[in-house]
């Protein structure tokens, strides 16, 4: 009779053991592609609880695994194939690198006896993710997982965020291991934590100089970007302007931190605020295009900068009065506390603070007497309102703005309407093109409770179509509204002298098919299409596809020629 005691034990083998660690360091979601040789882990993953979002492009899961982070405050993940999948890929791992929000990819790579031989889809993977990549982690062996997924997962999130890589060489993900030495590997790991940097020496110094500068000031700012919204700093905000009443002004993704709506924000003067303020405290924000590098004619050649960032580096670099090395709620949270032991406030018939609310008043009006006229065919400026207006009309949480294109994400950033924070995410640091429906799912997923509103151009659009059909494969409750003038600014832009030479039948570089059925698409995999062309049959539709909270895409026609090239943000208030 056989002995029971010598049955060999169980084992499992490397997507197993990938899976576990995964799941026993809080990942919850996984974005990708599958195929050779990673199909086994995606399975392994969702029977260990992970949701596994699968994609049609490697691109906009990437971007999808970006912008979860950002949401979350957790690493996204992303999981491709080898080769040509790691280079997709790269496009999510080089937008968090840029928008510095925490990510890892895992990418399947050769068996590692055949590396250089020229195998199936091999790479030097390792060496292709450098530039963009805070860790580059390569499994060799199958014990080596449960710590190279640790390291990757807590450098991802550790000091400034940013995307990390793990390597998986498909020979490892086939290595078979004792289940319960396994087990105990995954249990040693690390596990995943804030890594809220911890105060220097000098802080308290550094907090008693930033608000004598702030108190000393005739005309204060406050701005603050996105690093604020990924820390959570929006309490902290609100309770530092209501203090001191310094008006605030929000970078575009920083929009919502504080209402926009807010009797101190200076977004519809921002041109004044930036021109004419002498201090300027900013909070997880980089001097970098978006604020103009922090230098004239934009800003007073004499403006001195307090600049609170989580990366030393970047303060090294910007070279403001006073730099500030920390989290950007914890900073926030010691510049109110010293400010209570002496408070300050400029009152709101302060000179500074009486021009900033003058300035927005008047613009704000301007914008609303644009706002206000029904011009059909559709400029930018009609359906803008009123996607606005049904926005504002969503009961519960806010919906997440997801905006990308050139005129329709800069007429976006003035007209949309942001009231609470983390809910409006754009092209961003990187200005990245084809982040719209990765963003979208994203946000679906790390929001369940929040209706996603995609607001996108035509181009902007066509990047990640097809994964409209990812859309309706997992019930999303996402609209996506694309503003269709025919093309890349809108159609063909070109003067008569510009068509000439053998292919000038040609369509124009930035020329679409006219009037392009993009509500079709969905249509083809059982999703709602509208089509629209007046204020009316605009109302309707999103009055129906936002009471529905299903995949649906409203295809707005719009005059072609109502837009202009675009690249930089232009602020004419």
């Amino acid at each position: 009779m056989a002995d029971d005691s010598a049955a060999t034990p169980p084992s499992i083998d490397g997507n197993t053991l990938v899976a576990k660690s995964l799941s026993h360091l809080g990942v919850t979601h996984m974005f990708g592609v599958v195929g050779i040789p990673v199909t086994s882990l995606a399975t392994r993953a969702m029977a260990l609880g992970i949701r596994f979002i699968a994609f049609h492009n490697e691109q906009s899961a990437g971007y999808a695994a970006s912008a979860y982070g950002y949401l979350t405050g957790k690493p996204g993940i992303l999981l491709t194939v080898s080769g040509p999948g790691c280079v997709h890929g790269l496009a999510g791992l080089s937008n968090a690198w840029a928008n510095t929000w925490p990510m890892v990819m895992i990418s399947g790579s050769c068996d590692q006896r055949d590396a250089g031989r020229g195998d199936f889809q091999e790479l030097d993977q390792i060496e292709a993710v450098k530039a963009f990549s805070k860790l580059s982690e390569k499994a060799k062996d199958v014990r080596e997982i449960p710590n190279c997924v640790s390291r990757v997962l807590n450098r991802a999130g550790s000091g400034r965020p940013g995307g990390c890589y793990l390597d998986l060489p498909s020979d490892v993900l086939r290595q078979r291991i004792v289940e319960s030495e396994g087990d105990e590997l995954v249990a040693k790991v690390e596990t995943f934590s804030d890594h809220v940097p911890q105060a220097r020496a000098s802080l308290k110094s550094e907090i008693e100089s930033a608000v004598n500068l702030l108190r000393k000031a005739e005309r204060p700012l406050i701005v603050f970007g996105k690093g604020a919204a990924y820390s959570r700093a929006e309490d902290e905000l609100k309770k530092l302007v209501e203090l001191t009443g310094i008006p605030f002004l929000p970078t575009p993704m920083g929009k919502g931190l504080l209402p926009d709506t807010h009797e101190l924000s200076a977004t519809a003067a921002r041109s004044l605020a930036i021109g004419k303020c002498d201090v300027a405290l900013v909070v997880g924000a980089r001097l970098n295009w978006l604020l103009h590098f922090g230098e004239a004619p934009k800003w007073s050649k004499d403006v001195s900068f307090v600049l609170v960032d989580v990366s030393e580096e970047e303060i090294e670099l910007r070279k403001p009065r006073l730099g500030i090395v920390g989290d950007a709620k914890t900073v926030v949270g010691l510049l109110n506390r010293e400010i209570k032991d002496d408070p300050f406030c400029l009152g709101k018939t302060n000179p500074w603070v009486e021009a900033i609310s003058k300035k927005a008043r008047e613009n704000g009006e301007k914008m609303e007497m644009q706002l206000a006229k029904d011009v059909v065919p559709f400029n930018f400026l009609t359906p803008m309102r009123i996607i606005r207006d049904a926005i504002l009309a969503v009961e519960g949480p806010s919906p997440v703005v997801v905006s990308e294109g050139a005129n329709t994400m800069d007429v976006g950033r003035s007209v949309l309407v942001q009231r609470e924070p983390r809910t409006r995410l754009d092209a961003g640091t990187w200005g990245t093109m084809g982040v719209g429906l990765g963003y979208c799912i994203a946000a679906a997923v790390a929001c369940p409770d929040r209706l996603v509103v995609a607001v996108e151009g035509d181009s902007g659009f066509g990047f990640s179509a097809m994964e409209v059909e990812t859309l309706v494969r997992y019930s999303l409750p996402v609209v996506v509204i694309v503003f269709n003038n025919g093309g890349v600014y809108g159609g063909d832009r070109r003067s008569p002298e510009e068509i000439s030479g053998p292919h000038k039948e040609d369509p124009a570089p930035t020329s679409f098919v006219p009037n392009a059925g993009y509500h079709k698409l969905i249509e083809a995999f059982g999703g709602k299409g509208y089509i629209v062309e007046t204020p009316d049959e605009l109302k309707s539709a999103l009055s129906e596809s936002f009471a529905a909270r299903k995949p649906a895409v409203v295809n707005v026609i719009i005059d072609p020629f109502a837009g202009a090239e675009s690249g930089r943000l232009q602020h004419k208030n």
